[in-house]
């Protein structure tokens, strides 16, 4: 008798056990079925005005049209953006918080040390959104007119040229670098707090030049207060097709081209990803859209989660190779 009680208790817990095991495994489908439920947010590492904040904010509308619940933008400054990836990474993985991530994500994994993260475990892509070149600029009444003029300058003064960045990290900071790295030469760079104040000291006057992002360089260029010498892709802007690049203006070969991707911390079920990246694609399609990104001087990229992450890893693979040749460390 108490041989069959005990097989009669052992049945039911495994029944129990598989239960609870099936309940776990279908439960994301579920939930995903009911997604979204509430408002969502998307953070952003940067300040508001940035290129990155732009750019979430005109997908975050899109995507609350789509969602038919309200995406809110999220300021979170620090660190290179890591502070904002840290608190997404930490995030409750149910879909209901984002982070609009850039380039700065390959970038911060080889620059800080101890990142409160790690980018390839705890943060999962959504999908690419856009990629836009940086451009160099300098003061409306600045001297220098060519790539070529600053390098002669940066040769013939050591140490005095300065190149403003929004931040330690940044693509603006590490376009710097490499132009450094690569023609030889020794610039002082400047950090600022984000990419206004950064801006309102090299239209002043105080530092000299700036590889910042065409999307909020070009209108203070159009206006007259900066002037531009060169895009920093591969090939010209079609933006700007009249700006020379970097490469064609005698550097071959250099090329950054800032990159912006929607991120869910990790464990998302797979069935919310694509409720997100659907909603991402399609919002990027639209020729409204497109048009606006374009005018920004931003070329809409979207795709997988995959093509996303295999993007991303190429990226880490590349800045951590540049990082580490030009020996950089956040302070």
């Amino acid at each position: 008798m108490a041989v069959s009680k005990l097989r009669s208790m052992r049945r039911r817990i495994t029944l129990g056990l598989i239960c609870s095991a099936l309940w776990g495994f279908t439960a994301p489908g579920v939930a995903a079925a009911d997604y979204p439920a509430k408002p969502l947010r998307m953070l952003v590492g940067f300040s508001a005005g940035g290129t990155t904040d732009l750019l979430a904010r005109l997908v975050a509308k899109e995507m609350s049209d789509a969602l038919g619940q309200p995406v809110v933008v999220e300021n979170r400054l620090g660190a290179g953006g890591s502070v904002a990836a840290g608190q997404a990474a930490r995030a409750e993985p149910d879909g209901y918080t984002l982070i609009m991530g850039a380039i700065n994500h390959a970038i911060n994994a080889s620059l800080y040390k101890d990142l409160p993260y790690d980018q390839l475990r705890d943060l999962a892509p959504v999908s690419m959104v856009a990629i836009t070149p940086n451009i160099l600029v300098v003061p409306a009444n600045s001297p220098l007119g060519s790539v070529e003029d600053v390098m002669q300058a940066a040769k013939a003064r050591p140490g005095e040229l300065s190149f403003a960045s929004s931040g330690v990290g940044t693509s603006v900071h590490l376009s710097g670098e490499q132009f450094k790295s690569m023609a030889g030469l020794d610039l002082m760079h400047v950090p600022y707090k984000g990419v206004a104040p950064a801006e309102a000291d090299l239209v002043a006057g105080r530092v000299n030049m700036m590889f910042d992002s065409i999307v909020t360089a070009l209108p203070l260029v159009e206006a007259g207060r900066l002037k531009a010498l060169a895009v920093t892709s591969a090939e010209r802007s079609a933006v700007v097709p009249d700006i020379p690049t970097v490469a064609e203006s005698g550097l071959p070969g250099f090329d950054v081209s800032p990159w912006y991707c929607i991120f869910a911390p990790a464990g998302t079920p797979a069935e919310v990803i694509n409720v997100l990246n659907k909603a991402v694609v399609d919002a990027m399609a639209k020729p409204e859209v497109r048009n606006h990104l374009l005018k920004l001087g931003a070329d809409p990229y979207t795709g997988t989660p995959q093509e996303a992450d295999q993007y991303l890893r190429r990226e880490m693979e590349r800045w951590g190779k540049v990082i580490s040749d030009a020996n950089l460390k956040a302070n």
